[in-house]
């Protein structure tokens, strides 16, 4: 299976937008704290947009946002908002994949393999990706 950068970008942009549900990120802003290549992942974002994952505001206090919440977006759902197909042979659908004679039960591992990488996905949230916060107060700061 290959993780494209596309899907690679998208899932660390969402995760800065689901670290700061309140405010409006940039893409400037998240492509420098997550050192990805601006102008690709303006086109990412595009696409994020478009499948509902990221909803946006112009203006001087625009910006990006989750399009839902980070409970309920799955690695899958990215994957399939920027890539489509979870696992393509030779950019095709395993759908209506069918070999004849010795390879006839190839088709079914392969379908098999999509089925377990999409179980896979789809049960990681970018919430459960996030790092805990901080559990001990600021430094220099006491319990009274």
């Amino acid at each position: 299976m290959h993780i494209s950068a596309k899907a690679d970008y998208a899932t660390r942009a969402l995760l800065e937008l689901a670290r700061a549900p309140d405010r409006p990120l940039t893409c400037e802003s998240i492509a420098s704290s997550q050192e990805i290549p601006f102008r690709f992942l303006k086109s990412v974002v595009g696409e994020l947009r478009k499948a509902g994952l990221v909803r946006s505001q112009r203006g001087c206090e625009g910006g990006y946002w989750l399009g839902g919440s980070a409970e309920g977006i799955t690695l899958l759902d990215v994957v399939r908002a920027v890539d489509g197909e979870l696992i393509t042979l030779r950019g095709g659908s395993l759908a209506g994949l069918d070999y004849p004679g010795a390879a006839t039960g190839l088709p079914a591992v392969y379908r098999r393999i999509e089925a377990e990488a999409s179980t896979v996905l789809g049960g990681v949230t970018l919430a459960s990706l996030l790092p805990p916060e901080a559990a001990e107060p600021p430094a220099g700061r006491n319990a009274a």
